[in-house]
């Protein structure tokens, strides 16, 4: 209201102005603020409204704006997830009708037709794999890994295999609550195994080069190089230091010594460095220290300073260089793709070249790499990858040689020699069939089954002749026994050096046949092939005149089938028997194994088809573990989607609550507003009317 105070008596005119206006002021800015607020529908417009509540409004807002975002990707995710288990379910009604074919045809109920036409139907469900593999969900990759976004399975024509391409276990969004659910998913979770490899079966000990990083070392405690400084003295003279922090390469430390080691020369008056000067050696760091002679050599010693490491690391505090005793301790470099093939001591340079075998049924390709150009590890990867495609070289976990890895789902990849000398893939280590291969890795990891312990069923007693796993016969009629032992099949060379003692032992012994020459010294030598895989039996020349070499297995023994013996191949050049590669690897997912079906199918093939089985029941187990994985996902998600709903609501209610206008309490303020507001004006205008007679009277 405007009205004068009642504790001023008598008051100028211009203060009861003041005071009147004052109030209007405030009046019509109360009706005003009102106004606005039942225009906009909102208690809090600006800061200035409630600076506390204005915040907490903001803050909420935030949230809000954050929760919903949330709640948009995890119901798009809980639609991907539904999809990606609607396919996974697809896959597994195809998966097991294959399954179902593979156990029908085993057996008499089935024939070579038969088998034929069913390969047929398997290979309609390779085509309806391959596009389930490449299904998409608003324009996300299912299988896409975390590269959802590319296709990730391809053809590869040339092999006649799939590759899969995509990387990564699966994408991930701001799903809030349900943090860390791939709404796409890897190879590896659906598909089973996207790769296989050959691994390295050799250290190819890099030695030092003046390029090589500091950070590629092992150092000679086997801690890598750390920086610092480092102190030498000169046949017990005073002691200098050598700042290596800024070091990146070798070449940087071999300046740093030896331009420490000449100013120490021209500070002392003395002679350290021989014309060898500063330099490498293998993996070491070498100091060509003058001779002493007729005298006792001079040592020249380094240590570390202020708890460093660095000489420790280098290789040059544990024990004193001398004119006798140059080098340093060896500093370990890693394998990297920049290391130069003249770095490793094993290779015969220039390099000849690998062969790189796809088999897949009766059709083989081969990609004949030419290495001879190749100068570092980096230009071998380039050249393989190239030749190859869905071949990677990688270096091993523990940087000490080369993987050769096979990204081709269904052909079997072997690696082998070219004919000749140098054997470039036995020395890289690369080879898939070597003397270092396990035995355990023959026949994509079934290894080789043998008979051990046996009994005679009537004594009980063991019966070595029992044991007995195939005998070869040679090309004058002549045999002899093998019988395989568990320690016996590490590797090949443990294998072939047991099938020699065999060998060996039975030219001891009475023959077998006593209608054939016995055997002699020379007759026979297995041994590994020069080019192609294989065990090779070699027979004397002699003894080919008369006839092949022949393997038959016995007492029910696998070892000779599981060898490829049985399916080997007579060169009566050479007087070779060469057995069928076994050491080949194979990329072990779903589509490996429906190929593997269809093409033992068509080869009428009884023993590929219960290998094939057995691989598709791998494949059910690992694609059942999936899918439920993807439901405890989509469950997960579930949870999440009711959660943040409910949040949601909670923080909307607040923010109504600190926000929102209630209409009929302001509806009815501004009408006491406007009351006010004419009550004011019309004791305003009384007011402004009186005088001091008026006050006088």
């Amino acid at each position: 209201m405007a009205s004068i105070p009642s504790n001023i008596s008598r008051v100028p005119n211009l203060l009861a102005s003041q005071v009147l206006l004052s109030n209007l002021n405030r009046t019509n800015l109360s009706l005003f603020r009102t106004q606005d607020q039942m225009a906009t529908g909102s208690l809090i417009n600006r800061f200035s409204d409630d600076s506390i509540g204005a915040s907490a409004v903001s803050v909420l807002r935030q949230r809000l704006a954050r929760g919903e975002q949330q709640l948009g990707n995890l119901t798009q995710a809980d639609g991907t997830l539904s999809l990606l288990d609607s396919s996974l379910g697809d896959l597994s009604g195809l998966l097991e009708q294959a399954r179902s074919i593979a156990s029908e045809q085993i057996g008499v109920g089935s024939d070579t037709q038969t088998r034929a036409a069913q390969a047929v139907v398997i290979d309609g469900m390779i085509r309806q794999m391959f596009d389930l593999a490449n299904r998409q969900s608003n324009g996300l990759y299912l299988f896409g890994g975390s590269t959802a976004s590319r296709r990730p399975m391809l053809e590869v024509p040339q092999f006649g295999g799939y590759r899969y391409v995509a990387r990564g276990e699966g994408m991930t969004a701001d799903l809030g609550p349900a943090f860390g659910v791939p709404v796409t998913l890897g190879g590896n979770n659906a598909i089973g195994a996207t790769s296989a490899r050959v691994r390295s079966t050799r250290d190819l000990d890099p030695e030092l080069t003046a390029d090589t990083r500091l950070a590629d070392l092992r150092g000679a405690q086997g801690l890598g190089v750390r920086s610092g400084v480092l102190s030498f003295a000169f046949n017990g003279g005073p002691a200098a230091t050598v700042d290596l922090s800024g070091a990146e390469d070798v070449q940087d430390v071999l300046d740093a010594l030896t331009s420490a080691l000449r100013q120490y020369e021209t500070d002392h008056g003395v002679t350290i460095l021989g014309a060898g000067g500063v330099s490498l050696n293998g993996g070491s760091l070498s100091i060509d220290v003058v001779s002493g002679a007729p005298d006792p050599d001079p040592q020249l010693t380094f240590a570390d300073v202020s708890g460093g490491t660095i000489a420790a690391d280098l290789g040059l505090s544990q024990s004193a260089f001398e004119n006798t005793a140059p080098d340093g301790a060896d500093l370990d470099p890693r394998l990297t793709f920049l290391t130069p093939l003249s770095a490793l001591p094993g290779l015969t340079l220039p390099m000849d070249g690998v062969r790189i075998k796809f088999q897949l049924g009766a059709n083989t390709a081969v990609r004949q790499v030419d290495l001879s150009g190749a100068q570092t590890i980096g230009d071998v990867r380039s050249l393989i990858e190239a030749a190859a495609p869905g071949v990677r070289v990688l270096i091993n976990e523990n940087g000490r040689g080369i993987d050769i890895v096979s990204e081709v789902s269904g052909p079997a990849m072997s690696i082998e020699e070219i004919a000749g000398d140098p054997d470039t893939a036995t020395e890289m280590g690369i080879r898939s069939l070597d003397l270092g291969t396990l035995v355990s890795d023959f026949n994509h990891g079934r290894g080789v089954h043998i008979v051990h312990g046996s009994v005679d069923p009537v004594t009980g007693l063991p019966d070595p002749t029992r044991d007995v796993d195939f005998r070869i016969t040679l090309g004058s009629g002549q045999s002899f026994d093998v019988d395989l032992r568990p320690q016996d099949l590490v590797n090949v060379q443990s294998l072939l050096d047991r099938i020699n003692a065999a060998f060996a032992a039975a030219v001891l012994a009475p023959p077998i046949n006593p209608d054939a020459p016995p055997l002699e010294d020379g007759d026979f030598e297995a041994t590994l092939t020069d080019g192609a895989n294989g065990i090779a039996f070699v027979q004397s020349s002699a003894l080919a005149a008369d006839g092949p070499i022949a393997v038959v297995g016995r007492n029910n023994s696998g070892a000779a089938e599981d060898l490829g013996l049985l399916a080997g191949t007579y060169d009566a050049g050479s007087a070779t028997l060469v057995a069928q590669d076994r050491a080949s690897i194979k990329v072990d997912n779903l589509f490996t194994a429906l190929i593997e079906l269809r093409e033992a199918l068509r080869s009428d093939s009884t023993t590929g088809i219960t290998f094939a089985g057995e691989r598709l029941e791998r494949a059910v187990n690992h694609l059942s573990q999936t899918r439920a994985l993807v439901g405890a996902h989509a469950n997960r998600v579930a949870r999440a989607i009711t959660r943040l709903e409910d949040s949601q609501v909670l923080d909307e209610k607040l923010r109504s609550q600190l926000q929102d206008l209630d209409y009929a309490e302001a509806a009815t303020r501004f009408t006491m507003l406007q009351t006010q507001l004419q009550a004011a004006l019309a004791s305003g205008a009384q007011t402004n009317r009186l005088s001091l007679l008026d006050f006088l009277r």
